[in-house]
C-alpha cells in the first residue's frame, strides 16, 4: 500500500453501534441502507449498478482494489466495464483495501476514483462479521460518519423514489436491427443492453414512467433498478394494459417484480435480501440448477401469483421464488440475473428464449 494518510473515521448503526475503520474514498459523511454482497471480483460492475442506488455496500471478500479500476471506453454507447455512467452506491465497506494494484486495463485505484465521484468508504471494518449482524437483525439504515462536526441523520433510501433518481430522462436507441425490442429504464445494467444486442435488434430504451404502449415494438422488456417495485405504480399500470396484448415480455429483477404486481401479484421486502454472484436457483419442474448472480432487497409472494400463471425458477436456499410466466402467453421475468457481470452466466440462454419468442409471435 501506499504511503498516505488514511484518516479515521466509522461506521454508525441506529443502535448506537460504531465500528471504526479508515477512510480511503471522499472524505464526507454519508447515510444509506446497509446490504453486503459476497462476490469475490465484480466492484466495478456492482458499484456502477443503479439496482444498490442509495445504499451502504459491505464487500466480504477480504481483499478490495487488486485489480484497480478501468478505462472509460465506450462501445455501442455504453461504458465497456461498467453497468452505468457512474457510481450509485451512497458508501462502500471492505476488509483490506490495497491502493497499489495491477491489471492490464486498469488506470487508477479504487481509492481514486471513489475520491473523483465524491463516494466515501472506509476499510480495516470486520465485514464478515458485519455481514453476521446484518444476516441476524436485517437490513438496517446506517450512516459513515468522518467527524462529530460532519454529522447527519439516518435515511431510508426505500422511502424515495430511486427508479425515477436512475432511470433515462430521454429516449435512446440502439442498434439497427429487425427486432424492436422496447425496454423500460428501471435502472438498467449496460450488460442487458450488450446481451440484447448480440441479435438482430433494435433497441428503444424510455424512462421507466413512459407510455411504451404508444411505440412500435416487437417485443418488451422491463430491467432491473433498486428500491420498493410499488413505487412504480405508472409502470405497473402500463405494464397491465400490455398485458392483454400477444406481445413478448420479459422482466429481470424488478421488472420481474413489476410484471408479477401487474398481473396481481404481490412483493414483500427481504429481511437481507439477495446480493452475491453465486445463487442456486431451481428450474421448477426439472432437477436442473442453475447458478446465478442476484442483487434485489424486495420479492414475490409465491402464494400471491395468479390463476394461468405460475413460478418457473426457485431459489434453493431460502424457497423464495425466482421467477414467473404465463401459461399460454410469452410472459415471462427472473428475478436473477441472466446478463451478470461479473458472472456466472449459467442463465444467459434465456436472451435466446426472448429473441426466439419475438420471432415466433411474428411469425
Amino acid at each position: 500500500m501506499k504511503d498516505r494518510a488514511y484518516p479515521p473515521a466509522k461506521l454508525v448503526l441506529p443502535d448506537g453501534t460504531q465500528i471504526h475503520g479508515k477512510s480511503f474514498g471522499y472524505p464526507s459523511s454519508t447515510s444509506g441502507e446497509l446490504v453486503f454482497n459476497t462476490a469475490m471480483t465484480g466492484y466495478p460492475e456492482s458499484l456502477t449498478d443503479p439496482s444498490y442506488k442509495g445504499q451502504i455496500l459491505v464487500l466480504t471478500y477480504p481483499s478490495i482494489g487488486n485489480y484497480g479500476v478501468p478505462a472509460d471506453i465506450k462501445a455501442d454507447k455504453l461504458l465497456r466495464y461498467f453497468e452505468s455512467e457512474h457510481i450509485h452506491i451512497s458508501g462502500l465497506i471492505i476488509a483490506d483495501y490495497s491502493e497499489d494494484y495491477n491489471h492490464w486495463n486498469a488506470v487508477k485505484s479504487l481509492g481514486e476514483w471513489l475520491r473523483e465521484e465524491k463516494i466515501p468508504a472506509l476499510f480495516g471494518i470486520d465485514t464478515r462479521s458485519l455481514t453476521k449482524l446484518i444476516r441476524e437483525k436485517g437490513t438496517t439504515p446506517a450512516k459513515i460518519v468522518h467527524s462529530s462536526i460532519d454529522d447527519i441523520s439516518f435515511e431510508d433510501p426505500n422511502d424515495r423514489n430511486l427508479v425515477d433518481e436512475v432511470s433515462t430522462k430521454e429516449v435512446v436507441e440502439y442498434g439497427n436491427g429487425n427486432i424492436k425490442i422496447a425496454l423500460v429504464d428501471c435502472g438498467v445494467k449496460n450488460n442487458i443492453i450488450r446481451s440484447l444486442l448480440q441479435f438482430d435488434t433494435k433497441i428503444i430504451r424510455v424512462p421507466w414512467d413512459y407510455d411504451f404502449r404508444k411505440l412500435d415494438f416487437d417485443g418488451l422488456f422491463i430491467s432491473n433498478g433498486p428500491g420498493n417495485p410499488e413505487k412504480c405504480e405508472t409502470t405497473i399500470e402500463h405494464l397491465r394494459s400490455a398485458l392483454e396484448n400477444e406481445k413478448p415480455i420479459f422482466g429481470i429483477c424488478l421488472g420481474h417484480q413489476l410484471l408479477s404486481l401487474a398481473a396481481g401479484a404481490k412483493t414483500y421486502k427481504l429481511k437481507f435480501g439477495h446480493r452475491s454472484h453465486n445463487q442456486p436457483v431451481l428450474l421448477d419442474g426439472t432437477q436442473k440448477a442453475y447458478l446465478t448472480s442476484q442483487n434485489h432487497g424486495y420479492a414475490v409472494s409465491e402464494a400471491s401469483i395468479p390463476q394461468k400463471w405460475e413460478s418457473w425458477f426457485t431459489n434453493l436456499n431460502d424457497h423464495t421464488n425466482e421467477g414467473i410466466r404465463h401459461q399460454t402467453k410469452p410472459f415471462f421475468s427472473t428475478q436473477f440475473h441472466p446478463e451478470a457481470s461479473s458472472g456466472p452466466t449459467d442463465t444467459s440462454f434465456l436472451f435466446n428464449t426472448f429473441i426466439q419468442t419475438i420471432e415466433q409471435c411474428k411469425k
